[in-house]
């Protein structure tokens, strides 16, 4: 069964945080912030916001932008690694508060990758369960300290994507995932403590892993990188995106990045990034999701235009 990609939908977080406000408190200046992440601000969510909260903001979004009423959904999964430890997870909050009563509402307790996750598992179930709305909620502000190496980088917010069986803008051709679990604790959140990283195995194995496995994707389908449209990947850090642009030989335009202006929002910036860049580039191409987080898991998937 073919499974297409309608729309996309985004929250963010109305307080921007600029450098210069965590430079004071980090013992930084802005300028450096800026220089080892690409970040010139970033989104907090209020303290009283949940990951809950921000999903519904970005499921309703994606939903009236779709033109499809929520009580036609066939399931509902939710990507977040900042959720509250233990269960149920934010998925069946975010289905009650759309009113879904029956409909079957998972969880996926990833960060980073979670979106991309999601994205390849409603392909390969659209058949059966006709609309799946994937949606990505964070609120990473709430588990980072005051680290400079991790407090600089992230942001709030939530993506969302509308996968149906039903022609649509796009069609999914291919999905690459993979996990490798020994590196599991060099980013990590045990649901108590900050959020932990080893910066340096991450960048390391990010910048290998996500061109490998676009370019597995895409060799698949017989498509070379230069033929794809827009790379929309995981918003980690501009350096990061730079790198897999050189790695695949394109442009850095290629790579849609407004990493500049929410930071690194994990799970859900690579479908808050696919919702800014479909609203304003309506040309025909290839796509390409591609993500890397904690686990590790990591991936890509291509689309092409549906119509």
């Amino acid at each position: 069964m073919t499974a297409y990609l309608h729309g996309f939908g985004r929250y963010l977080p109305e307080r921007v945080v600029a450098n210069s406000e965590l430079a004071e408190r980090l013992d930084r200046t802005g300028e450096w912030i800026e220089s080892v992440s690409g970040i010139q601000e970033r989104r907090w969510a209020a303290p009283e916001t949940t990951v809950a909260d921000m999903a519904v903001a970005a499921a309703e979004d994606c939903l009236r932008k779709a033109g499809v009423a929520a009580n036609t959904l066939g399931m509902l999964i939710v990507a977040s690694g900042s959720a509250a430890r233990g269960f149920p997870g934010p998925a069946a909050e975010v289905a009650a508060r759309l009113r879904l009563d029956s409909t079957p509402a998972i969880d996926l307790p990833m960060a980073s990758a979670g979106s991309l996750f999601g994205l390849a598992l409603a392909m390969q179930i659209t058949g059966t369960k006709g609309d799946v709305l994937v949606v990505a909620a964070e609120k990473m502000s709430a588990i980072i300290d005051d680290d400079p190496n991790t407090a600089i980088l992230f942001g709030d917010g939530a993506g969302a994507a509308l996968v149906s069986a039903r022609p649509g803008r796009w069609r999914m051709l291919d999905a690459a995932l993979h996990t490798d679990g020994q590196y599991r604790e060099d980013l990590a959140f045990d649901g108590t403590g900050p959020l932990r990283m080893n910066g340096l195995t991450v960048i390391l194995q990010a910048a290998r892993k996500i061109p490998s496995s676009i370019t597995e994707v895409l060799g698949r389908q017989n498509i070379s990188a230069q033929q794809v449209a827009v790379f929309l990947l995981h918003q980690a850090n501009l350096n990061l995106l730079t790198r897999v642009a050189k790695s695949l030989g394109v442009a850095p335009e290629k790579v849609f990045a407004n990493v500049q202006r929410y930071g690194n929002t994990s799970s859900a910036s690579m479908l808050i990034a696919a919702s800014e860049w479909s609203e304003t580039n309506p040309e025909p191409g290839p796509v390409v999701f591609s993500a890397f987080g904690a686990g590790f898991h990591w991936g890509a998937l291509v689309a092409v235009s549906g119509f």
